[in-house]
């Protein structure tokens, strides 16, 4: 078995800073909605409106912001981005203690903090794509997302059990010292950075914000991988407030059993994640794109068929493992795919523009779910996801549109 690919102390740092925000993001999972709740007594509209309504206008809000990172040292972006987290989560446990925290305080922090993670993500993936030679794009890629993975699997159970024991804002608290110390590990990174260098005379424009859709509608590989992104990450992220209404209030799951659910099955990101690469190698991506493609949308049907007891719960598990499974395999190769046919010049506004209709997707068929759920029931939302999501392999490209030539497409946007 080969050795472990060593992608230089740079991108160690790179990998240290992002693993460090996302355990402190898994710890903080789900902390606002919760302390709306526990601390300000907020109904279900206003812990709705928390949970959409704030990544979606922190979404509108990072449209104009694409332009800026695109043109600015990817790295003092990344470090602007996480103290801007940091200072915006901070204010949390201090309005807290003085007695003065509010509901429009989360929303707001809920806003600034989606807003500042796009833009982040935009810098780091234009920071990455220079930093690492291309052949080594899909390593790093994968090794960010056994990262998420494990501490989506890790964090939340602990920040549960944080709580219990510290109060409502420990995981906050926990969660906005791991954007400073992100920030730390970014500016330990050495080597002098590039500044961007604009491809025409004004290259924020009128409508330079509206680039990164250009440059992925008019990439036909690009443009089916993200209209079926779009629709697989808006109908699986809308089935989980809906699954647990059904599991905690319909079927009597316990807060355990819920948590178990869920935590459980993000072990099988690690196994996914480390199988990319060498699926890769022995395949090819474009079989990749489709097989496994396919195989994220064909198991969420089977959350309509959950019941009660151990059964039901090792329904959810079994489900839920099987699509992040495949996600977590399908992830990286999109990702590594993705900057691969992307312009240096127009990274960040590429990555930025789909962050943007990911989350407006999420956000919309999170509220339709919600809706579809209050006139009929939980069990039929999740049945009409399941159905939907059946059609989305249907837009995954054929192989004529993810062979287009990389210096081609470079050199039409120069």
């Amino acid at each position: 078995m080969a050795g472990r690919r060593r992608l230089g102390r740079q991108f160690g740092w790179l990998w240290a800073a992002y693993a460090v925000s996302a355990y402190g993001s898994g710890l903080g999972f789900g902390a606002l909605p919760l302390i709306a709740v526990l601390v300000l007594h907020a109904g279900p509209a206003e812990v709705s409106a928390l949970s959409a309504v704030g990544p979606a206008v922190g979404a509108l809000i990072a449209v104009p912001l694409a332009p800026w990172v695109e043109f600015r040292r990817k790295r003092l972006v990344m470090i602007a981005m996480d103290l801007t987290r940091f200072a915006a989560m901070a204010t949390i446990p201090v309005a807290y203690a003085f007695g003065r925290l509010g509901f429009v305080q989360l929303l707001v922090v809920s806003i600034v903090v989606a807003a500042a993670k796009i833009a982040f993500g935009a810098a780091g993936g234009a920071y990455l794509k220079a930093l690492v030679r291309p052949d080594d794009l899909l390593v790093a890629n994968a090794r960010f997302e056994s990262t998420n993975w494990s501490s989506i699997a890790v964090g939340p159970p602990l920040g549960g059990a944080a709580i219990g024991l510290f109060g409502p804002v420990t995981t906050v608290v926990a969660d906005a010292l791991s954007y400073l110390l992100s920030a730390l590990g970014i500016t330990a990174i050495r080597g002098r950075e590039e500044a961007p260098r604009p491809t025409g005379k004004n290259p924020v424009r009128a409508g330079a914000v509206f680039d990164g859709w250009r440059h992925i509608m008019g990439h036909p590989g690009l443009r089916a991988l993200y209209l079926n992104n779009m629709l697989v990450s808006g109908l699986i992220m809308a089935t989980e407030p809906v699954l647990a209404v059904l599991l905690l209030r319909r079927l009597d799951f316990s807060p355990w059993q819920y948590g178990l659910a869920f935590a459980a099955p993000c072990l099988g990101g690690l196994i996914g994640s480390r199988l990319a690469r060498r699926v890769v190698a022995r395949y090819d991506r474009d079989r990749v794109f489709r097989t496994v493609g396919t195989l994220r949308a064909i198991w969420l049907i089977g959350l309509a068929f959950v019941r009660p007891g151990v059964v039901g719960l090792v329904t959810v598990i079994a489900v839920e493992l099987a699509i992040i499974i495949n996600m977590s395999l399908y992830t990286p190769v999109l990702a590594t795919y993705r900057l691969e046919h992307t312009p240096k010049h127009l990274v960040a506004r590429t990555l930025s523009a789909w962050s943007v209709g990911q989350q407006a997707s999420i956000a919309a068929f999170t509220a339709l779910g919600g809706l579809l759920a209050d006139v009929t029931s939980p069990r039929a939302a999740l049945t009409a996801a399941g159905l939907l999501i059946l059609a989305t392999p249907l837009l995954l490209p054929r192989h004529d549109q993810t062979s287009q030539d990389e210096p081609e497409l470079s050199r039409s946007h120069a």
